[in-house]
């Protein structure tokens, strides 16, 4: 008896692992294309608010990569795939941040045709990528990261049409601006929520 709900339960897990997976590849590819579009479209807009959203998607392909290699492990190996997503987001804030320095010298309002059709198409493909990470945020740490990342490419996106808004009512670069430093901060903050947790879990495991 013991024996059978052993094996059904290493079963359910080897099929949970196996719906995790489909769904990494999917937002992870989904991110690697989003990341050449609007690093693309950013730079030739000379907006930062689509640079920084553009790195986000970069360190999210990254951190999906990571959770498809640990899915099969454990725990502690789990937890240092968080480590590492911690790390990448951080790292994001420095960038986005020390880009803000260089557009603020520059003063030069972004393209906003491309800018806000962009975000537009960037929003699209977040929301399709929290709706397939939903349905396992709450399956374990390795899932539940990859989901505030996904969560947190909508409050970019979100942003970044804001900031498109404002940049036309104004006619002004510090809109876009703002945008980026506060996606930094966004950035930074996950990044000590993801770190905290995940070095919770390597002290216990």
């Amino acid at each position: 008896m013991s024996d059978h709900c052993c094996q059904k339960k290493s079963s359910e897990l080897k099929k949970l692992a196996k719906q995790q997976g489909k769904v990494l590849w999917i937002v992870l590819s989904i991110n690697a294309v989003m990341f050449g579009i609007e690093l693309l479209a950013g730079v030739w807009s000379n907006s930062l608010a689509l640079t920084g959203d553009s790195l986000d998607m970069l360190g999210d392909a990254i951190a999906y990569g990571s959770s498809l290699y640990v899915i099969n492990m454990g725990s502690k190996a789990q937890a240092r795939s968080a480590v590492l997503k911690g790390g990448i987001m951080f790292l994001s804030a420095v960038v986005v941040f020390a880009r803000a320095v260089y557009q603020l010298a520059l003063s030069t309002p972004p393209e906003l045709r491309v800018m806000s059709g962009v975000g537009v198409i960037a929003l699209c493909a977040n929301l399709i990528c929290l709706y397939f990470l939903t349905r396992h945020r709450n399956d374990n740490i390795n899932m539940s990261s990859v989901w505030l990342c996904s969560r947190n490419d909508i409050i970019a996106n979100t942003s970044v049409l804001g900031a498109a808004g404002l940049v036309y009512l104004t006619h002004s670069p510090l809109p876009d601006i703002a945008v980026g430093v506060f996606l930094a901060f966004v950035f930074a903050r996950s990044a000590g929520s993801v770190l905290s947790e995940s070095w919770q879990q390597l002290k216990s495991a």
